[in-house]
């Protein structure tokens, strides 16, 4: 079936934030084949100058598009399968949800995911970032991803574990934006006990039920966890108790805003949440600007206290010309 193409379509049904305005042109990928119609009727009829506006989605989790829309193609990858092979690998497609993959290694009885009970998102995306929490990553467990080179009109590439690039919350793929989209990926467990599996993961399941806001829209961590070795000693010594590993010693986002007086701090229908701060979330029609307002000025708060540049782990979208 040839691909089909929606347009003036609101983003904010695709996102956790609920904010977005329309994007020109929308069209979702249920098979790989599906990823190399659409880039091809979309490069054969759109606008020249907006050929290249290309933007890749699967749950839109971790993701902000702007007020005015997205003036290009916005993909939304639903690739979704979970495979356990004869050599014990779990195959999944980029759309999966890393709930589904989750329960899937809890069934089969494998250890190694267990810090991502409870995690949104699809698989693809927690590749892209690297996903982690609790001392565990993404790039822990990957040992194959399957992707699609859209400038070389349909190129599959597969790249091992080490090719990515793992990063923290960052990988080869954030570097291609626009470039390349994940098809899918494998990753490789440990047999385990399988009581103490399902122990592991509710656990944590629990704790961001009770830590975290989800019942409110968001996109999760607003900001990246700081490294130790970008913080003074005065300030290592000072905040001691509030240093954690994941997965190497950082000072967390969160603690920082909290420390800055933020919580609860509103611009519009946005808020920095009182329950967890590093969540900045949709609590009365938010808008776009009122998001990135937040952020800005809570970047601009703890620069001037504490010295420490920020870096946003939340993906904001341009408008594009």
């Amino acid at each position: 079936m040839p691909a089909i193409f929606l347009s003036n379509i609101s983003l904010s049904r695709y996102t956790n934030y609920k904010i977005g305005g329309k994007s020109k042109y929308f069209a979702e990928a249920k098979k790989e084949q599906d990823v190399f119609e659409i880039i091809d009727v979309y490069t054969t009829f759109a606008p020249l100058k907006i050929r290249k506006n290309i933007f890749i989605i699967a749950h839109g989790t971790n993701v902000l598009f702007p007020d005015e829309g997205y003036n290009g193609l916005v993909i939304k990858i639903s690739i979704d399968f979970i495979e356990l092979n004869q050599d014990g690998v779990i195959l999944a497609g980029a759309g999966t949800s890393m709930e589904d993959i989750v329960s899937f290694a809890v069934q089969e009885g494998l250890s190694g995911l267990e810090w991502a009970g409870g995690l949104p998102g699809s698989f693809g995306g927690a590749i892209r970032g690297n996903a982690g929490a609790f001392g565990g990553e993404m790039k822990d467990s990957i040992i194959m991803v399957r992707s699609m080179d859209l400038v070389q009109k349909g190129k599959i590439l597969e790249r091992n574990n080490k090719e990515c690039d793992f990063g923290y919350r960052a990988s080869i793929f954030k570097g291609l934006a626009a470039k390349e989209v994940i098809l899918s990926g494998a990753i490789k467990l440990m047999p385990g006990n399988k009581k103490e599996i399902i122990e592991k993961t509710e656990a944590h399941k629990n704790y961001r039920k009770e830590k975290q806001p989800i019942e409110l829209p968001s996109a999760g961590s607003t900001f990246k966890n700081i490294n130790i070795e970008d913080i003074t000693p005065e300030q290592k010594k000072e905040w001691s108790s509030a240093i954690k590993t994941d997965p190497f010693p950082v000072v967390p986002a969160a603690f920082l805003i909290s420390e800055a007086g933020l919580k609860g701090k509103k611009i519009g229908g946005a808020m920095i949440s009182e329950k967890h701060p590093n969540f900045f979330v949709n609590i009365d029609g938010a808008t776009s600007f009122d998001v990135k307002s937040l952020i800005e000025k809570a970047k601009k708060t703890i620069k001037e206290k504490f010295g420490i540049e920020m870096q946003e782990e939340v993906q904001i979208v341009d408008w594009k010309e």
